[in-house]
């Protein structure tokens, strides 16, 4: 299927590895040049490479912190007026409800939410000037179904979704759409982490830790982060026009709700 992309320009937040090099790789297949962000040059500039050479497609990097307005700076001076925003950033760190002040969620709700927001305060002006433009937040699967130990990420993720829900109804109009991409599992280091996290609390292995929490999952395995750009990349697509203000699960079947 041909996305009608090609010749757009994209800006993929937290994109060297994981589900954010997984939507800046589909982006670029289709035709997209891209603007990648992660906080450490090395890898970044790896993978803005591979990328570059693989699809033939125009790809710079930045290297920031993308959740500090210095580094939303930097990455907006390289794009400003980016035809489809992904935006991406590490889930705070799980625990118990009693395990956190007043500071990490402020973090938390800094890096999932506000950093967001303000990415598309940023650049929605140009989309609505220019009649077109896709913004895409990867979120999480928590959003539908809160999960007790990621009390941080539900806040903050829930957060979003709010603004979201409104925001991407009033631009519609003008041809520019939002939705958010629901990650359940997936075999990518946050994946690594909250298994490591299983594997210190009830000194069980990896491997173990990895088969029960598929067995959770209807589909039995861990998503990959090339089907989650191919859904990302869908998203964007001219196909997609007619879907706004949409939490999208892309969790195989983990999250059990009719709606």
């Amino acid at each position: 299927m041909d996305l009608g992309l090609r010749g757009k320009t994209a800006i993929v937040c937290a994109s060297s590895k994981g589900l954010g090099r997984g939507c800046a790789e589909a982006l670029a297949e289709a035709g997209v040049d891209l603007v990648l962000n992660a906080r450490t040059e090395g890898p970044l500039a790896e993978t803005a490479g591979q990328i570059a050479e693989t699809y033939g497609v125009n790809v710079q990097h930045v290297a920031c912190d993308i959740t500090t307005e210095e580094g939303r700076a930097e990455v907006l001076a390289k794009l400003p007026n980016p035809d489809i925003l992904v935006t991406n950033a590490g889930g705070p760190p799980p625990g118990m409800w009693s395990d956190w002040e007043i500071a990490d969620f402020e973090a938390a709700l800094h890096a999932n939410m506000l950093t967001p927001i303000m990415l598309m305060k940023a650049v929605l002006p140009g989309m609505i000037d220019r009649g077109w433009g896709r913004v895409v937040n990867i979120t999480s699967q928590s959003v539908k179904a809160p999960i007790p130990v990621l009390g941080l990420s539900n806040s903050a993720r829930a957060g979003l979704t709010g603004y979201v829900a409104g925001t991407a109804r009033q631009v519609a109009q003008h041809g520019v759409n939002i939705n958010n991409l629901l990650p359940g599992i997936h075999a990518t280091d946050r994946a690594i982490a909250l298994d490591s996290g299983v594997v210190k609390a009830e000194g069980i292995t990896m491997e173990e830790a990895k088969t029960r929490r598929e067995a959770t999952i209807p589909a039995r395995r861990y998503g990959t982060s090339e089907e989650f750009g191919a859904t990302c990349a869908f998203l964007c697509s001219q196909q997609a026009a007619f879907i706004v203000g949409q939490n999208i699960l892309h969790d195989g079947g983990g999250v059990n709700a009719t709606i």
